[in-house]
């Protein structure tokens, strides 16, 4: 069994998790140019890319690169780099990036460590919801210093679900006949645009549970850790952990019926 990691790698971590996430936050919040427009696209035309994106991840690698220099890197905007110290960083510079360029609220600096492939620290800074979540493994989740958790659980009919949508055009099809057959048997269905945002958002009691198809690591990389520790169980498809064709991320009591209901509609498959 693998020993857990030493508390002061932890606290190392963290300090420079909440160092990079603040910076960066700081950057997109007061740097935001009034002409603020489409440096480029990726999955699709309407997957954008900003230059503020671009700015963002640059500050964070080069943070990280010079705090730790061997540990490795993979960021949403293309930043990669191999390291020998066991330690990689997850990083999405900018979640939200529609939100953001629309002048929208929900969106956030999402940096995550892993060890040895396993998330132990997570910071998701929110700065236009003037937010700072963070989770260290083991120790809970805490949203501006305060600890939090999940709410607990409603009946089913009465949960308040989160998801987002694929910005590849068939997969968004898809995905819309998922929601339309769930929504008329939960309370209602919440669209923030936000991937970590959603997972603290359930961390923070405010959503029954989350699911999303699609992430990629640095979208769930953070917040899963951050919802975990808040007391929120968060998987997949049934038998597997939150990968590429689902992340299910809900309270106790939540959990198993949205995950069984996403299940039964094949929520990952086109």
């Amino acid at each position: 069994m693998t020993a857990p990691p030493v508390d002061g790698l932890l606290d190392d971590l963290l300090d420079v998790a909440l160092d990079a996430a603040r910076q960066a936050g700081v950057l997109l919040r007061d740097g935001r140019p009034a002409d603020l427009g489409v440096a480029g696209t990726k999955s699709s035309p309407v997957d954008v890319v900003t230059e503020m994106d671009l700015a963002s991840e640059k500050l964070i690698a080069d943070l990280i690169a010079d705090r730790r220099p061997e540990d490795g890197y993979l960021g949403e905007e293309g930043a990669e780099r191999p390291g020998t110290s066991g330690v990689r960083w997850v990083v999405d510079p900018l979640d939200g990036t529609v939100n953001y360029l629309y002048g929208l609220p929900s969106w956030a600096v999402s940096v995550a460590a892993e060890l040895d492939g396993r998330a132990v620290v997570g910071v998701v800074y929110a700065p236009a919801r003037g937010e700072l979540f963070h989770a260290v493994l083991g120790r809970g989740a805490r949203l501006d210093g305060r600890p939090v958790s999940v709410r607990p659980a409603p009946p089913w009919g009465q949960a308040l679900i989160a998801t987002g949508f694929n910005y590849v055009q068939p997969v968004r099809v898809r995905q819309a006949e998922v929601l339309l057959a769930l929504m008329p048997e939960v309370r209602d269905i919440r669209r923030g645009g936000a991937a970590a945002v959603d997972l603290c958002d359930v961390a923070a009691g405010r959503l029954d549970g989350y699911y999303e198809r699609g992430l990629a690591p640095w979208d769930r990389a953070a917040g899963c850790l951050i919802a975990t520790e808040a007391g929120a169980l968060v998987g997949g498809r049934p038998g597997h952990g939150p990968d590429g064709g689902l992340t299910v991320a809900a309270a106790p009591g939540v959990y198993q019926p949205l995950q069984e209901r996403l299940a039964a509609l094949r929520a990952w498959a086109d």
